[in-house]
């Protein structure tokens, strides 16, 4: 049993750790920024090597640790984080001069941002510790990690992991650092220590709000809530498909996951009998409201010892019988907000179910679901129908994910998006950036601009006493034109501008 002197201790050690940490990151930091491409890219090189022999070692530490999701799926995540990343950012231009342009006689040169802190979620504790370290030294910038209090092991060792590829790659010691005493106070140390220039937050709303309060500059990123829509048009058996994988993918960890599925009412059986033949559950209203009991605290809180759980621990849990083999439970919901506890987010496996008669009450369905907890994040679209796509791109997200898994769809893992781990939500989800953050968000540039055209400020205009208006030209009497030619040459002969003769 701990004492409030131990407890006290504690906190003391843990702040005076990331006063450590920002200082030492900060001056390590102040040396990588001398680094050309080539040095960077070698640096980059051996930290992907390092992140791929230990993916399976990370995945299994991070399960086992948190209890959350599978190991397979993070060994998955944890090679995404730098193999798939680093083919994607390796052609990034974020050192020196980036643009060169020879019309406008423009140029753009790359800096660093400074010292970053990364708040790092339970639910990715190491992809997300991989992959903010990796774009990081990309731009140049050191990194200092907030683990969260249920995933400190794992994400300390990712990132000693990769401070130690970076440091035998020839970066400069204490380049990336991590807290191993987490606390509130340490975390909110790290984010006001005049050492860090930036925050990257990736975590609750309530973690993500208090990064934008600290009086520095922050990308955050907040829930998903991704609605799911089949509309008529679609291949059923495929929607369906990629939604269970995405569902099931980490055990709905990912906050790009489907939480809710609509479909127009032509096609319900139709649905509710491919998701039955995948694996699917359907609970009766009694079953949903026991399963919500569990998955909920507190209101809309998720239940930690809920999240990224199988359909069978929860089940059993809520003392639900399910048939063997389910995947995901489905919970059908007639309504949005308080009453209706999964038209909320649940980063685990169970999906609320929604039913409509055509796409226009899907969109009213689609954005009550984003503003309950969702909104600029994503949305997921399943239509043979490209007009339709387009018309749900005027919905309140960012990315609109059309036959596609969401999950994996939302990081670019099976997109074109950019391969990210923190997904930015606008300025509609509270959040500075509507992009995947990229190396390209970490870098401030400076622009060297040369002089293009002759600018000269006219000083010839003609003072307003000396104008004279008339609605008829020839009201205009000589002596009122000589006056206000008199007065012309005198202003012109005092700026220098008229010889006589």
């Amino acid at each position: 049993m701990t004492t409030n002197l131990e407890n006290y201790d504690y906190d003391l050690q843990s702040v005076q750790e990331t006063r450590n940490l920002a200082r030492q990151g900060k001056q390590a930091q102040a040396e990588l920024a001398k680094f050309n491409c080539e040095q960077i890219d070698k640096i980059i090189r051996n930290m992907v090597k390092v992140a791929e022999e230990n993916a399976v070692l990370l995945a299994k530490m991070a399960v086992e640790e948190t209890g959350f999701g599978k190991v397979e799926d993070k060994i998955f995540k944890n090679r995404f984080a730098s193999t798939e990343l680093y083919e994607f950012i390796k052609p990034m231009q974020t050192i020196g001069v980036i643009t060169d342009d020879k019309v406008k006689k423009t140029m753009e040169i790359a800096e660093p941002v400074g010292l970053l802190m990364g708040i790092v979620p339970s639910t990715n504790p190491t992809s997300t510790a991989i992959y903010k370290a990796i774009i990081a030294i990309k731009s140049r910038n050191g990194i200092v990690f907030s683990p969260h209090p249920s995933a400190v092991k794992c994400t300390l060792q990712a990132a000693r992991l990769m401070n130690d590829a970076a440091v035998a790659a020839g970066a400069p010691p204490n380049i990336i650092g991590c807290i191993s005493k987490p606390s509130m106070e340490a975390t909110n140390e790290l984010m006001k220590c005049n050492e860090i220039a930036l925050i990257i937050a990736t975590g609750g709303s309530a973690m993500v709000k208090a990064a934008y309060s600290a009086g520095k500059p922050a990308l955050g990123v907040g829930p998903g809530n991704v609605p799911a829509y089949i509309e008529k048009s679609a291949n059923i058996a495929k929607a369906v498909k990629n939604i269970m994988a995405s569902k099931t993918f980490d055990n709905g960890t990912i906050c790009a996951s489907e939480q809710s599925v609509i479909v127009e009412e032509c096609i319900r059986e139709q649905v509710i009998e491919e998701f039955r033949r995948q694996g699917g559950y359907f609970m009766t209203p009694a079953e949903t409201e026991q399963v919500a009991k569990k998955l909920f605290v507190r209101g809309s809180a998720m239940n930690a010892k809920m999240v990224g759980r199988s359909a069978e621990v929860i089940a059993s849990s809520a003392g639900v019988a399910i048939p063997a083999g389910t995947k995901v439970l489905l919970g059908e919901q007639n309504g949005v907000g308080e009453g209706y506890p999964l038209s909320y987010e649940k980063l685990t496996t169970v999906l609320a179910f929604y039913t409509v008669q055509d796409w226009h009450q899907a969109c009213d369905l689609c954005i009550a679901l984003l503003n309950n907890g969702g909104v600029g994040h994503s949305l997921s679209i399943h239509t043979e129908n490209p007009e339709m796509a387009i018309k749900f791109a005027e919905k309140p997200v960012f990315r609109i994910l059309v036959n596609t898994a969401s999950s994996q769809g939302g990081v670019g893992a099976s997109t074109g998006l950019s391969p990210a781990f923190t997904l930015g939500c606008g300025t509609w989800g509270g959040s500075a950036t509507s992009d995947n953050v990229t190396p390209l968000h970490l870098i401030n540039i400076k622009r060297i601009a040369y002089g293009i055209k002759d600018f000269t400020a006219s000083t010839n205009t003609v003072p307003l006493a000396c104008s004279v208006q008339r609605s008829n030209p020839g009201d205009i009497s000589d002596d009122q034109i000589m006056t206000v030619v008199n007065e012309v040459i005198s202003l012109l002969r005092k700026k220098g501008d008229y010889q006589h003769g």
